[in-house]
């Protein structure tokens, strides 16, 4: 009796792992290409893209393989979302408000002047609609969003010289894309675009004067404080920026419901980053005011003149383009709302305790 017990034990074991081994066989096998907008060399921004592909492969058993390529190895960081729309590649991790030029409201997937922080754009997004709205604009280039890491909130800038009053912002070159390159360029300032790569060599020979990029981790890598000193804050046109992981519309229908799945969990690194900045940012700035950076917040003046400006923007892009009205209103009346809630809860607490230390 017992032997036939364990004869039957066995053979079922035995069954059920030569089941197995036949569905992991039988099971496809999806290769993809993702291109990133950042070099490698910026670890947590490029790092999302390889965190995502190394998520996907455990839960998927290795059956859904991503490969991670850095901008310049198959198009430049600036035509990622091009990349993914052509058919080049099956997925891309770039930013949306670099596409501003091809679909203005494209800014409000990222982040906006005066717009909402990271937990602020992370409630919209996921529980207030946002990501529907931003979904239907990426649809018109062929492809899915997914949000794809945060900076948080991020700094104003490096200037090779001190800014005081507006004046000193007339015909100032910056490099500084998107919609806070359109209302730095009413306050005088001349906005330039630059990829990551080619922001350094500018700086240092004076093609440009001022630059910003994210906060003290990324910028004491791309070392801007070795030719200009003033570091000023905060980014009123960036107080988050979200990045996005774009994906092919016919790609990802091809996916099994699975792979779906394992992509989407994996791309929870919209977490997981903002978390390594937070960790990273303050250490990092401790080293740059060692090093002799002088640490400016922007005046007053420039601020109020600069939401005017965002304002006035806002009103007139919304007045003749009915798809960024619907996005920006609905974007503008969470922040609001946002905006009465952490004034009590988070500002209460905040601006008696952050002075403290």
């Amino acid at each position: 009796m017992r032997r036939r017990q364990f004869l039957k034990g066995v053979g079922v074991g035995l069954a059920a792992s030569l089941s197995y081994r036949a569905f992991a066989q039988a099971a496809p096998q999806v290769r993809w290409r993702l291109v990133s907008s950042y070099p490698r060399s910026l670890d947590t921004l490029y790092g999302g893209a390889e965190d995502l592909a190394k998520r996907v492969a455990e839960l998927t058993g290795n059956r859904f393989q991503i490969r991670a390529y850095q901008a310049g190895e198959i198009v430049p960081g600036g035509q990622v979302l091009d990349a993914v729309q052509q058919g080049a590649v099956e997925a891309g991790h770039t930013y949306g408000p670099f596409y501003v030029g091809k679909n203005p409201t494209l800014a409000f997937d990222g982040g906006v002047p005066f717009g909402m922080t990271y937990r602020q754009h992370n409630a919209w997004m996921r529980y207030g609609g946002g990501l529907d709205l931003l979904r239907a604009v990426y649809a018109d280039f062929g492809v899915m969003q997914f949000p794809g890491g945060n900076t948080g909130a991020q700094m104003g800038g490096w200037f090779r010289r001190e800014i005081r009053t507006l004046a000193d912002l007339k015909g100032l070159r910056m490099r500084i894309p998107g919609l806070g390159g359109l209302v730095m360029g009413r306050l005088g300032v001349v906005p330039q675009t630059l990829a990551a790569g080619d922001i350094y060599p500018a700086l240092e020979r004076g093609t440009i004067e001022a630059t910003e990029f994210a906060g003290p981790y990324d910028d004491e890598k791309l070392g801007f404080y070795k030719v200009a000193r003033y570091y000023y804050y905060p980014s009123f046109w960036e107080p988050s920026a979200q990045l996005a992981f774009l994906v092919s519309q016919r790609e990802w229908q091809r996916l099994p419901k699975e792979f779906q799945e394992a992509f989407q969990v994996a791309a929870e690194v919209n977490l997981t980053m903002m978390a390594k900045y937070d960790a990273q940012n303050p250490p990092a700035l401790n080293r740059l005011l060692k090093a002799g950076v002088r640490l400016r917040r922007w005046p007053l003046e420039i601020m109020k003149r600069a939401l005017e400006e965002a304002q006035a923007l806002y009103e007139e892009q919304a007045a003749k383009d009915a798809t960024y009205r619907k996005v920006f209103s609905a974007y503008w009346a969470f922040r609001n709302e946002q905006y009465r809630w952490f004034a009590v809860a988070e500002l209460g607490y905040e601006s008696f305790a952050f002075p403290t230390v």
